[in-house]
């Protein structure tokens, strides 16, 4: 059975890891939630990310990040969905949180922050939004 819509069931793993404290979740990979994944780690919101395996049984393991107890992430949210897509040109890329969060942001020049999107003028397709 194939999965509809991969990427949200990868913040759902993550959202669903916080919840029950775990340290590390591990997920199916893909290219694509390689590099939402290695986004997050950048902007500091995990700790780590690593891929096991090759061809189709691929494991990605992404390390949680706590900050006294709580999780340093606080919401995080699919913005663009396979019933739904939502794509924004660089000045219409949305600010989460007045810049505080992130947006997450598939450009023609690969995944990367609604900061760094808008800064290189690049537009495409809002994956997630993440405080």
């Amino acid at each position: 059975m194939s999965m509809t819509d991969p990427i949200s069931d990868m913040l759902t793993r993550i959202r669903n890891g916080q919840k029950a404290k775990k340290v590390v979740v591990s997920m199916p990979a893909s290219r694509v939630k390689l590099a939402v994944a290695e986004v997050l780690v950048a902007e500091g919101y995990m700790t780590d990310v690593s891929v096991e395996g090759e061809g189709a049984g691929r494991t990605m393991t992404v390390t949680l990040k706590y900050h006294e107890g709580q999780p340093v992430i606080e919401r995080i949210e699919r913005a663009s969905r396979p019933g739904l897509r939502y794509y924004a040109g660089a000045s219409e890329i949305p600010k989460v949180q007045g810049g505080l969060g992130v947006a997450i942001v598939s450009t023609s020049k690969g995944v990367m922050t609604d900061r760094q999107a808008r800064a290189e003028g690049h537009g495409g397709e809002v994956l997630c939004l993440v405080s």
